[in-house]
């Protein structure tokens, strides 16, 4: 199968933060980017990086250059593993999606060679949420050494509380592996095919965390853009993470919410969407040590807390 004829999104969500200026794409900042990590750091784990076959790494870059923000590093998976590596991220969580039905086989078998070649990618597997036989395709996955599951309620359509999800979720816990959800509501665009304020909110998210209690749930980009409910959300569920990806950045015109990173420190990730951004790789890294949140904490969401969290490692 040949997925590079489909780019992920189309025509139809409310305007947010993709959106509100009408104007595509974003700009590229032309920031300094370091040779490496910084000395003297505590193991570095980069808990959100996506990972695709050539052709749809190809279709996924069109689509941000034409709606999103141009892609800085335009890297296929070889480069990619090896430009984080080389540079002392310790380990990578490699996250990717369907966007149609029959793709998730596929994309799953793609990681699970990557991750068996190089030990220190951690690689997540994929569903279409409703598609048939998506238990059984998340249980081939984690037989095949994937250690968790990535959705995207944005490109794959869906709210986190839709009835399609529960099998989805009975699966992961059963099988005690985490799953990433970007089930905030932004960034946004009006390209998706959905409307995604509609489908996302803290509120859904939390039906999800108190009907499976066992469930291990990551939400990227620490739940944009509703920062105080997330903050609620982490101080009530113990089976809730957030990742920084993004949001730390400074890249999109928001301040920095410090207090959702403070509050539980030890369930925050930091992530960074590589190789998708149009800034330098390590600007979240950056901008994160920059708030000196003190050594303890630091350590914690550098690294720590995606060790605990893939218990893989």
């Amino acid at each position: 199968m040949d997925p590079s004829n489909d780019s992920p999104g189309c025509l139809g969500a409310a305007s947010g933060w993709l959106g509100t200026s009408g104007v595509f794409p974003l700009p590229a900042l032309e920031d300094e980017e370091g040779p490496r990590l910084p000395e003297g750091l505590p193991p570095v784990v980069d808990a959100h990086i996506h990972l695709f076959p050539d052709p749809v790494f190809e279709a996924v870059w069109r689509w941000f250059d034409q709606y999103g923000w141009p892609i800085r590093y335009k890297l296929h998976t070889p480069q990619v593993v090896s430009f984080l590596l080389s540079r002392g991220v310790s380990r990578v969580v490699a996250l990717h999606y369907a966007h149609k039905p029959g793709m998730a086989r596929f994309l799953n078998a793609y990681i699970a060679e990557v991750a068996r070649a190089e030990p220190r990618v951690l690689g997540l597997a994929t569903v279409l949420p409703g598609e048939e036989g998506a238990p059984e395709i998340l249980a081939e996955a984690f037989a095949a050494g994937l250690q968790g599951v990535k959705l995207h309620c944005h490109v794959q359509c869906f709210a986190p509380d839709a009835p399609a999800l529960h099998e989805v979720y009975a699966a992961c816990a059963r099988a005690g592996k985490p799953l990433v959800m970007h089930a905030g509501r932004e960034p946004a665009s009006p390209q998706y095919k959905c409307d995604v304020h509609a489908l996302c909110s803290a509120e859904r998210v939390e039906r999800v965390l108190k009907e499976h209690p066992t469930l291990k749930l990551c939400v990227p980009h620490l739940g944009a853009d509703e920062f105080d409910a997330y903050e609620r959300l982490l101080e009530r569920h113990d089976n809730l993470w957030l990742d920084t990806t993004m949001v730390v950045a400074g890249y999109f015109p928001i301040p920095i919410p410090r207090r959702l990173l403070e509050v539980r420190p030890e369930r925050i990730l930091y992530g960074t969407d590589f190789p998708n951004i149009p800034y330098a790789w390590d600007r979240e890294l950056k901008q994160l040590l920059a708030l000196k949140l003190g050594d303890e904490a630091e350590a914690a969401i550098l690294g720590g807390n995606a060790l605990g969290l893939f218990s893989g490692c």
